[in-house]
């Protein structure tokens, strides 16, 4: 089993589940301020997200309702094994996804290790779904924060890993631009942003983004700039991540022998794209809505009915927060196992 790496505390941090970031006391993290309390404004946002969210849950509830004798026929039709393959790579993608955020935070500072680095990304993508996607990235850094690491660092680290992701997705995106372009010509603002992306791989432009945050957050820049073979690294396992992912979606719609082999690129540019559209949505939890939509487009352009699109987007949705609940109680799980064998050591 790998251990954790020399950073900070000498021993693993155990983490159970995620906990809301608390304030520090006076002079124990300089890195985040206390905050006044919350104004009026920022209640009434909490309260728009809430209810907009209830509208989704509705909206979705109907138009599943209305179909559901179709849609669960169609559930139904899955076989067993194709269940278990789907899942597999969506567990496998997951982990692939850690690896390239690790990458980013390893080249920022001392290697965190396997075991830690686990933790952190993990359990706190889990904030993904609480309406408001910085709860994610809050988590993070206070996990972060509790296992010895600077929160500019895994701040910097996340927001560089979300940007070298976003130009995987579109350049995976580029399989499914024919059938999402046909439904929706207005989406074709987004790859114009992918020269802009591939310019900004350049370390050098990273580099300057993560000393930009350390800068705001008001703490020294990382020493060493992010080198090529980091960008590369984390470019190839954001790509790779983002194929397992299609491969999932493309298992589950082969359940209703309405696919070819040639779909399961649209499939995976769908997916690629679907995941990081949804993180625009940042009001919503877990990209609901611009997502399911997109997948929803791939899977009728490749001859489903509608009521399988449904179904085969619904067991999606469901197999995707199954995995990140399963990864990140493995991730906690390892860290008791290796604080209890540091303590028999």
């Amino acid at each position: 089993m790998p251990g954790a790496g020399p950073v900070g505390a000498g021993r693993p941090v155990e983490v159970t589940g995620p906990r809301a970031p608390r304030t520090s006391p006076p002079g124990e993290d300089s890195e985040v301020h206390d905050v006044p309390g919350r104004p009026r404004r920022a209640r009434l946002v909490v309260w728009a997200q809430r209810g907009l969210l209830v509208l989704v849950l509705a909206a979705t509830a109907w138009a599943v309702v209305g179909r559901w004798s179709e849609v669960s026929a169609a559930l139904v039709e899955i076989p067993w094994y194709v269940t278990a393959l789907s899942s597999a790579a969506t567990v496998v993608g997951i982990l692939v996804g850690t690896l390239a955020w690790q990458a980013v935070v390893d080249d920022l500072g001392p290697p965190v290790g396997l075991v830690r680095g686990a933790q952190i990304n993990l359990v706190g993508q889990l904030g993904k779904y609480v309406p408001g996607t910085v709860w994610a990235y809050l988590l993070q850094m206070e996990l972060g924060r509790r296992a010895g690491l600077p929160r500019a660092r895994i701040f910097s680290g996340s927001l560089i890993h979300l940007g070298v992701s976003m130009v995987a997705s579109l350049l995976l995106g580029v399989l499914a631009a024919p059938v999402l372009l046909a439904d929706t010509p207005s989406a074709a603002w987004l790859y114009l942003l992918l020269p802009v992306g591939l310019v900004a791989l350049h370390p050098a432009v990273l580099t300057r983004a993560a000393a930009l945050v350390f800068r705001v957050l008001r703490r020294p820049p990382p020493a060493e700039r992010l080198r090529w073979g980091t960008v590369g690294r984390v470019l190839g396992l954001s790509l790779t991540a983002y194929g397992l992912f299609g491969v999932h979606l493309w298992l589950l719609a082969s359940a209703s022998g309405a696919v070819s082999g040639w779909d399961v690129l649209v499939c995976v540019g769908a997916m690629a794209i679907g995941m990081n559209a949804g993180i625009l949505v940042f009001f919503l939890p877990s990209g609901a809505v611009v997502r399911d939509a997109i997948l929803l487009a791939a899977l009728l352009a490749a001859g489903l009915t509608e009521a399988q699109a449904i179904a085969f987007t619904l067991a999606s949705r469901l197999m995707f927060v199954l995995a990140d609940v399963l990864t990140a109680g493995g991730a906690a799980l390892t860290a008791r196992l290796a604080l209890r064998r540091a303590g028999d050591d």
